[in-house]
């Protein structure tokens, strides 16, 4: 089983990455900030949250020891804090100047790598905090990198879709195009599954990314034979983009979560799902597990990170699912939308509709029409209401289970947009959003980063019949299939 013991609910914007130590637990944000927890119970230590950032905090990640913190954002520095007081060791600037999206210690402290928007990748030396070597991947951003166990290689994604292996000088040892549509997060487990012959030793290693994919490969790592990457399997369960993947202490689990809100837990030996967790209420952008605790972490767009515990007893693969998948909304029963109307806060219209008999497939069909002349609904504000959650389910069904087209997505909360408005810098975000973005004193353009020459939103009704062209579309899809 996966209980879920805490929630954590601190920072005022998205949650980016969650990290352990043996004792701690550090998250990041959109907020510009980095907060630091006790993992006996979770409170928050007095000198948290780690202001320093002046843009969205991307990453942040432990040296083994749990004595430093590093954390990278969009201002284009990787950040060295002393865990013990909060103190700020070091600044490091990414020579490029580029936004920094993901940092990364190796696992004898020897070095920081630390990897940005514009594909440069910057290995820095702990002892000095000094540049040691840098580098670039061939195209895209870099997203993603995890260490080799011994600390003499490591693996980054790009968003182009790459996986390169790197030695410790900088060298390039190996590429491959892992993801069609972009990395968006990889892990190495610690543990060796197999011996081989001249010391080698096989490690698995996950990737995610853009393609609604987890993807399970074999690294071998041999001092006389180089570097070899095989293709293993691809994970199946999420139905959009998987944005986070890592592997337990003990490499016996492979953790993931996606733009369709679900956590997913697989048995890694056997690829089989253990648990689904479906408990966060949009993206799930970063999961990890403890390493001396059976504890995982979850973080969302939410602004929220859930803390899990894990039964130190594995239960049989396909038998525990938290919160089950969403069934098809078509597919519910009457009392599936009996629990529906409850959780929308329309308790009061379950008996209505238990006696007109109304499931999945009726609650999908019901207009202004049939709310006041068959279920003689007489309350205007009512049958709006009722309408409007028909409509967000009528989404969340789409979001969840189609490729919606990337310029129907709001930049800023990844979610299909409805009242779409064009900003100064000419790029369309939903409405609400950007006031949001607008009214906590940004004056920046949250795609460019430059300044807004006017805080002037302008609906974009090209757009939105776009969209609801699309949306029309996707229905009669749906009612035909």
């Amino acid at each position: 089983m996966a209980t879920l013991i805490h929630t954590l609910a601190d920072h005022s914007d998205d949650v980016n990455c969650c990290a352990f130590s043996p004792s701690l637990l550090a998250t990041c944000s959109l907020d510009k900030t980095v907060r630091i927890y006790s993992l006996s119970d979770f409170t928050e230590l007095s000198y948290s949250p780690l202001k320093g950032h002046t843009y969205a905090v991307h990453c942040c990640c432990f040296s083994p020891s749990g004595h430093l913190l590093a954390s990278c954002s969009t201002d284009g520095t990787t950040m060295v804090w002393d865990t013990r007081d909060g103190q700020v060791l070091a600044v490091l600037g990414q020579p490029s100047g580029s936004p920094v999206r993901v940092c990364r210690f190796s696992p004898e402290s020897t070095y920081l790598v630390s990897g940005a928007a514009d594909g440069s990748v910057v290995l820095w030396n702990v002892q000095s905090l000094k540049l040691y070597r840098s580098g670039n991947v061939k195209d895209g951003s870099l997203v993603a990198c995890a260490f080799s166990p011994n600390g003499n290689c490591f693996v980054t994604g790009s968003s182009w879709g790459d996986i390169t292996i790197w030695d410790d000088t900088m060298r390039c040892l190996y590429n491959e195009k892992a993801h069609d549509l972009g990395v968006t997060c990889c892990d190495i487990s610690s543990q060796p599954i197999s011996e081989g012959e001249h010391g080698s030793r096989y490690f698995q290693m996950a990737s995610c990314g853009q393609d609604n994919k987890v993807k399970v490969w074999l690294i071998l790592f041999a001092d006389s034979l180089g570097v070899e990457l095989r293709y293993k399997c691809t994970l199946s369960g999420h139905s959009a983009p998987v944005l986070a993947c890592a592997f337990s202490y003990d490499g016996q689990m492979l953790v993931s979560g996606s733009v369709d809100k679900c956590v997913i837990i697989y048995e890694t030996n056997t690829g089989n799902i253990l648990h689904t967790l479906s408990q966060h209420t949009r993206y799930v952008t970063t999961c990890v597990f403890a390493p001396c605790t059976a504890l995982l972490a979850t973080g969302s767009m939410d602004k929220t990170v859930n803390i899990w515990q894990l039964d130190s007893k594995q239960p049989c693969a396909g038998n525990t699912v938290e919160n089950e998948s969403e069934v098809a909304v078509q597919n519910w029963s009457e009392d599936d939308v009996s629990a529906w109307l409850c959780a929308q806060g329309l308790t009061d219209l379950v008996g209505l509709f238990k006696r007109n008999n109304i499931d999945g497939k009726e609650l999908l069909h019901l207009t202004k029409e049939s709310l006041t002349n068959e279920l003689k609904i007489e309350s205007l504000g009512l049958r709006s209401k009722i309408l409007q959650k028909i409509e967000e389910l009528r989404m969340k069904m789409v979001s969840v289970s189609v490729a919606i087209p990337d310029e129907f997505l709001c930049p800023i909360t990844r979610e299909l947009m409805k009242e779409p408005v064009i900003a100064a810098d000419g790029y369309s975000y939903e409405k609400e959003a950007m006031e949001n973005w607008i009214s906590n004193k940004r004056r920046s353009s949250p795609m460019t980063n430059l300044p807004l020459h006017s805080l002037m939103l302008t609906p974009n009704r090209t757009l939105k019949m776009a969209i609801s062209r699309w949306l029309e579309t996707q229905q009669k899809y749906g009612e035909t299939t």
